[in-house]
């Protein structure tokens, strides 16, 4: 599971890729990146789907995909985790497209105190937490993937940046610029 802050020196990064060039060679050697991210996407699936057992099938998808495609994968300088994190964001989504359901986002408190934060909201954090779920409904899939990944998963724009394939400044910039959009949906909401 990746580090409670989802930053990893370059040194864990490096070793890291010794271990990944090392399952690329033989795929006995893909269990520890197994054991090491395997509850970490189990949970960003599951905050997604809000089913253990469909994200239990999808997260065992993910891993599958992951070690059938390892010889595809280049190394970019963060963490293995931010590609298995993209195969598992595209296997959520197929799903999705695949039930023509809506989409389920799982909010805590330590999370709506992050948002809140980022969006200069004083009010009743209560309130806040019934008029998020109202706002998230108002942005795109990309968007919302964007407020996921850097709010509630925590991570660093550079992560975020590799599993949208975005650029690192564009990342920030849109990631700013949907917060923009949501601080003026919960203000209209008032």
């Amino acid at each position: 599971m990746p580090s409670k802050s989802n930053h990893a020196s370059d040194d864990e990064i490096q070793q890291e890729w010794a271990l990944i060039q090392k399952a690329q060679a033989n795929r006995q050697f893909f269990k520890p990146l197994y054991e090491k991210y395997h509850e970490g996407i189990f949970l960003y699936i599951f905050k997604r789907l809000a089913d253990e057992s469909l994200s239990a099938d999808i997260t065992s998808q993910v891993f599958l995909k992951a070690m059938q495609k390892l010889d595809k994968y280049t190394f970019k300088g963060v963490p293995f985790s931010a590609w298995l994190y993209r195969i598992a964001s595209n296997e959520v989504v197929q799903h999705y497209r695949d039930v023509k359901k809506n989409r389920v986002v799982c909010i805590n408190d330590g999370q709506l105190e992050n948002i809140a934060e980022e969006l200069n909201y004083s009010d009743d954090k209560a309130k806040l937490q019934d008029k998020m779920v109202d706002c998230l409904n108002y942005l795109k899939e990309d968007e919302l993937q964007l407020i996921e990944l850097r709010f509630f998963e925590q991570l660093p724009f550079k992560q975020i940046a590799e599993i949208t394939g975005l650029s690192e400044s564009n990342a920030k910039v849109k990631t700013y610029r949907i917060t923009n959009k949501l601080s003026k949906i919960i203000n209209e909401k008032n």
